[in-house]
């Protein structure tokens, strides 16, 4: 698995003009799926993302995790995030898992997240066209691959 963790101020997703999630203070966390992901890499990846240190102390330093700070979050799913650009100008995605392996691991991450953080966490829709808006605080960005774990 793959995630792109962004610490934001404020995000949100819209489908069809309508806001189906809203967060303030927190992390939107964009997941891309692979079909060699496994239970383990779900696991290992929700403990990472809820225990990572990217929000400010008292003294302005990056200290505190989202739990910490009781942080809200978002996950969206995303299979662009295995995108191939080795040959040619169209991307390919052949690295990304089919809806039937993926849709169930996506589902089984929200719901570690879910119990990791401690709370209700928030979702885009699966497949469907989303627009998503944030306010990227920092700006921290940070990528994670659940194959580089060493």
């Amino acid at each position: 698995m793959k995630v792109v963790i962004q610490r934001v101020l404020e995000a949100s997703v819209t489908i069809d003009g309508k806001i189906v999630s809203q967060i303030l203070q927190g992390l939107l966390v964009l997941v891309g799926i692979e079909s060699e992901d496994t239970y383990d890499d779900i696991n290992w990846l929700s403990k990472k993302i809820t225990s990572l240190r990217i929000f400010n102390d008292d003294n302005d330093v990056m200290n505190k995790s989202i739990i910490d700070i009781d942080g809200e979050m978002i996950v969206v799913s995303q299979f662009t995030l295995y995108a191939s650009t080795k040959k040619g100008n169209r991307p390919s995605y052949l690295k990304s898992a089919k809806p039937a392996i993926s849709i169930p691991l996506y589902e089984q991450f929200v719901i570690q997240i879910e119990q990791d953080l401690g709370k209700k966490t928030q979702t885009g829709k699966f497949g469907e066209d989303m627009k998503i808006s944030l306010v990227n605080d920092g700006p921290v960005t940070i990528v994670i691959d659940s194959k580089n774990r060493v």
